[in-house]
């Protein structure tokens, strides 16, 4: 569960340095807001291409959404 804690904490983050809301990566993953609520809460996992196009949006490793590195 830390992993998921993490990684919402980091695309909470990352999501406000481009200042961007909550809505905003929902609407981009095709999602509604509350299950992209959960995700940054760290409430839920998310699928591999969903991981691997959010690192991809923000410019930064996998790694570094999961928490295994702090080199983005």
């Amino acid at each position: 569960m830390e992993t998921l804690k993490s990684m919402g904490e980091r695309l909470c983050a990352l999501r406000r340095e481009k200042h961007m809301r909550q809505a905003d990566v929902a609407e981009l993953l095709h999602v509604t807001q509350a299950h992209y609520q959960r995700v940054e809460k760290g409430k839920i996992n998310i699928p591999t291409l969903t991981l691997c196009f959010l690192a991809d949006y923000f410019g930064v490793t996998t790694d570094y959404l999961l928490g295994r590195t702090d080199e983005r």
